[in-house]
């Protein structure tokens, strides 16, 4: 790893905002992973803190995470699985903005029922394609979420690390390659 290239910034979105949400658990650990990596330093956005209006008006602000979103190189997305498909709340975030995730890569993490969230990961990269997004070609997901983690902390630890370890490499891999891409040449243009 090259050490004089900038860390990325990387908005680890927490996506649920309902009462009770396992979603800070799966957080925390994936902040751990993120602070264990030079080349990546995050900042969190969290759906439950964003004050996003839910209607369209000319004089609502789309809230203080803009900012947040704006900034970064590259993107975690954290979601649970809610009816097949992710969360209102992230809906309206991933809505709410458009050139902030134009040509920056974004990576997806999960958590649900059996399923794992996985049905929600395949409808984010649908919508984030449509947004100019990359999405990288892996994922972490916890299934059966509550009953996986103890402490804090994945049961059986092995198999989400090595997964974040290589959807990471690839955020870092696209990151990158997209913040110099957009250096050289802003994105439309």
């Amino acid at each position: 790893m090259q050490t004089d290239i900038a860390p990325l910034r990387v908005a680890l979105v927490i996506g649920s905002n309902r009462r009770g949400r396992f979603g800070p658990v799966v957080a925390d650990w994936l902040l751990d992973r993120l602070h264990d990596r030079d080349d990546l330093v995050p900042e969190v956005v969290d759906v439950a803190e964003a004050d996003l209006p839910m209607t369209f008006a000319p004089t609502e602000s789309s809230s203080d995470v803009t900012p947040k979103l704006a900034s970064a190189d590259a993107f975690v997305v954290l979601t649970p699985e809610y009816n097949h498909s992710f969360p209102a709340g992230l809906k309206n975030l991933v809505d709410w903005h458009y050139t902030e995730w134009q040509a920056k890569p974004v990576a997806l993490v999960s958590y649900g029922g059996i399923s794992g969230g996985l049905r929600a990961v395949e409808h984010l990269r649908q919508v984030f394609a449509e947004l100019h997004a990359v999405t990288v070609r892996d994922t972490v997901s916890f299934h059966h979420a509550g009953q996986s983690f103890t402490g804090g902390r994945p049961k059986d630890a092995a198999g989400p690390e090595a997964a974040a370890k290589v959807m990471l490499d690839q955020l870092v891999w696209w990151g990158r390659v997209l913040r110099e891409g957009r250096a050289a040449r802003p994105y439309g243009e």
